[in-house]
């Protein structure tokens, strides 16, 4: 669209299209501002230091208990070299593992940091306009008005997506101390595993999507893509809402084959000696 001196109607058309897009972009703000808000600041898990606290206080009561069993390991070890190595490794392992949960809430703030500055720098790469409303074509503000709801909706779901993982990932300082507790552990080590491996993914989900609004960003600067910018967002939206359940659904199998496989092998061995 343009406008000039000898087209006056053309300008009122410009000027009026331009008045709906920026009605439209300052109805959408806020929502957007939720999602980057979301999307990129670090998690505060503050409010969650008290109870990590008392978690810390709980696990300590266990290290004097763990080192007492090493000891005893040491003692009844004899002469088996072997056996004085697996005592070794043991001692070393705990003292890895108190380290590392006395210092988890700061390992967890410093993690989420870099999460957010990577996520935060992907989305300043893709840029602010990715999101708004433009008013470049006849056909691409036709389309944006056309698709206006399935817009708003796409922000809503994954504006509450953004809050639920946001709440996970803050009170997830506790369960990060019992997770590596846990690893360190050898019958709990795959239950500690599994539990940073969750964290992970939760932490690094708004680093995942912004790869993905980069992506469909890239894809607009095609010309022959650019008259169709509202649907490549949407598309974006719906990708990261798939995604995510896709991601969940995988943690929650894994999760589930991690639990039920020494329990297999358990109902197994049970079997076998009941039947001899």
């Amino acid at each position: 669209m343009s406008c000039s001196i000898t087209d006056p109607g053309g300008c009122v058309i410009e000027y009026l299209f331009g008045f709906i897009v920026d009605l439209i972009n300052m109805a959408l703000q806020p929502f957007l501002n939720l999602n980057y808000k979301l999307l990129s600041e670090p998690v505060n898990i503050s409010i969650f230091a008290d109870v990590w606290g008392v978690i810390i206080y709980v696990l300590s009561l266990f290290y004097g208990l763990l080192l007492i069993w090493i000891g005893f390991k040491f003692i009844i070890s004899g002469e088996s070299p072997e056996e004085r190595e697996k005592a070794k490794t043991s001692l070393k392992n705990t003292l890895i593992m108190i380290v590392l949960v006395q210092t988890s809430y700061y390992i967890y703030e410093l993690i989420l940091l870099i999460s957010s500055g990577l996520t935060k720098g992907v989305l300043n790469i893709a840029g602010n306009d990715f999101f708004n409303y433009t008013s470049e074509s006849f056909s691409n503000l036709a389309l944006e008005i056309i698709f206006l709801g399935l817009y708003i909706i796409h922000l809503i779901i994954t504006s509450l997506i953004l809050m639920i993982r946001y709440i996970a990932v803050s009170s997830g300082v506790i369960f990060f101390a019992i997770g590596i507790f846990f690893y360190f552990i050898s019958p709990l080590h795959n239950y500690g595993k599994l539990i940073i491996n969750g964290l992970m993914v939760l932490i690094f989900l708004p680093f995942f999507y912004s790869l993905i609004f980069l992506t469909a960003s890239r894809l607009l600067l095609l010309n022959s893509l650019s008259d169709i910018k509202i649907l490549i967002v949407i598309g974006s939206f719906d990708l990261v809402i798939i995604s995510t359940f896709v991601l969940l659904l995988f943690v929650l199998i894994k999760a589930a084959s991690k639990v039920m496989g020494p329990i297999a092998k358990t109902a197994i061995v049970a079997k076998t000696i009941g039947a001899i």
